[in-house]
């Protein structure tokens, strides 16, 4: 394959949002990018295809993007310009309960707060000032570790940020209600809810479900990858599919290469320009745990006891806090819970172009080890039954990805982990090594700008954007 004559000012590997915000963010400075994927389609984590029966549209991975809505740089690029749209459904999240009820996040906060009981003073209290704050936190979350921008909304979020989702949870809320809510939201993080820094995670979703929503793109993930690639193109920045990198030598010459990739792959393309040192840090990496994966064509919505799930984009099984708690410290242990804690994402309740018409899709994970070749398509199912009678009865056709099928698909997500790196306290900033510039590997003019390197997981191309900016710097 030919590239231009005279090399490039950057070249880009590997096309998920990171790597979209990277040759973007080049591309915006006025320089040539040329972005390569190994697929035959761009999108990384943010891909939609028929994984069931023809006409259903399934995201492979992501659906939900409170982060890429939310993002200080995703939010400024004109991508509706280039065919995006997001749809709002009416609540972010609901958690339905034992005994058909469920609590649920909505966009107002006092709206949210009025159907927590006793807890509706102390959810406001606790949400109020944290989303009036949302975009100096985003800002200040989003990023490497540095001196804050706006160190009063980031200290009144760190204080409450760096402590565990349980203590959290236990500290200001007492209903089981707001209690299962959180814990469902905090353990997007896929850590322990025990851990110091795993209310983190829970922070960030759940004030982003009230200051920005959890929305989806119309017609699936892949029209926000198609509205990245379509600015990007129009910026003058190449983009080359069906193209995989095993060396750092096979690519064209150029001043920068930023690739994104994980840990392990960042080792395996480099190989021996890395120094020693560096390799044994870059080993001492570690993954979280996998996913199990399972997306449904359905001949009917999903049949929820609790009306409120039907308006949910997403929708949280696992009943109580203690019962999320235990599901997810024993997969941290190795063990796979009879009960798994269930997300389950139903796109078609608010978007009518993603399957036949009457017809629907949903997919759905559960965390497993790392690595784990274990069936859990039995677990999840019954839990979705268990809070929606008659499911089974729906399903038209089904689609499992064990945790190797999520690495076969995206070499990043070792083991099934789709955050490239487990979300413990030293690794929400020390990816994938304790360095002052993040981004920046040991070999000149080689940058790493994946989920791999902060702000980690999530569909935000802030990984991407920083990267690029430090390498501006130095183009």
């Amino acid at each position: 394959m030919s590239y231009m004559s005279g090399g490039y000012d950057a070249v880009v590997v590997g096309s998920g949002p990171n790597g979209l915000a990277a040759a973007i963010t080049i591309a915006q400075a006025g320089r040539s990018v040329l972005l390569l994927e190994a697929a035959d389609t761009p999108g990384g984590g943010a891909r939609t295809a028929e994984l069931t029966l023809p006409g259903f549209h399934h995201d492979v991975c992501s659906a939900l993007h409170p982060l890429a809505v939310g993002s200080p740089y995703l939010s400024t690029l004109p991508l509706a310009e280039h065919g995006l749209e997001w749809i709002h459904p009416r609540y972010p999240v609901a958690h339905p309960l034992d005994g058909g009820s469920a609590a649920v996040l909505e966009r107002d906060v006092d709206a949210t707060a009025a159907n927590l009981g006793d807890d509706a003073e102390s959810y406001r209290n606790l949400m109020s000032s944290l989303v009036r704050d949302w975009s100096r936190i985003a800002v200040g979350a989003m990023g490497p570790l540095r001196p804050p921008r706006n160190p009063i909304a980031m200290g009144r979020f760190g204080l409450k940020a760096l402590r565990s989702a349980r203590g959290l949870a236990d500290s200001w809320l007492r209903t089981e209600q707001a209690r299962a809510l959180f814990a469902g939201i905090a353990a997007h993080s896929v850590t322990p809810l025990e851990f110091r820094g795993s209310a983190a995670a829970g922070l960030v979703l759940q004030v982003a479900g009230h200051a920005v929503g959890w929305p989806m793109p119309r017609s699936g993930a892949q029209s926000l990858t198609d509205a990245m690639v379509s600015y990007l193109q129009s910026l003058g920045g190449e983009v080359v599919t069906g193209v995989r990198v095993d060396s750092l030598d096979e690519l064209p010459q150029a001043s920068a290469v930023l690739l994104n990739v994980g840990a392990r792959e960042l080792a395996r393309i480099a190989g021996d320009r890395l120094p020693t040192g560096y390799r044994r840090k870059l080993d001492t990496f570690r993954y979280g745990p996998g996913v199990f994966k399972i997306d449904w064509a359905l001949d009917a919505p999903i049949p929820w006891t609790a009306a409120e799930c039907g308006e949910a984009g997403t929708v949280h099984l696992g009943g109580t806090l203690e019962e999320i708690a235990d599901a997810e410290a024993a997969v941290w242990r190795g063990e796979h819970p009879e009960r798994p804690f269930v997300l389950l994402a139903q796109p078609t309740m608010f978007d009518n172009t993603r399957a036949p018409s009457g017809k629907h899709v949903a997919w759905a994970y559960c965390h497993v080890p790392n690595g784990s070749d274990f069936e859990m398509t039995e677990r999840i199912e019954a839990q979705v039954e268990r809070f929606a009678p008659g499911f089974r009865e729906r399903v038209l056709a089904r689609s499992v990805m064990s945790p190797s099928d999520i690495e076969a698909y995206n070499a990043n997500y070792v083991g099934g982990d789709i955050g490239s790196g487990a979300n413990t306290l030293r690794q929400l900033f020390a990816r994938p090594v304790s360095a002052i510039a993040p981004y920046r590997t040991p070999i000149k003019g080689v940058y790493l700008c994946s989920a791999s390197t902060p702000p980690g997981a999530g569909v935000h191309g802030m990984c991407g954007y920083w990267a690029a900016r430090d390498a501006l710097k130095r183009l």
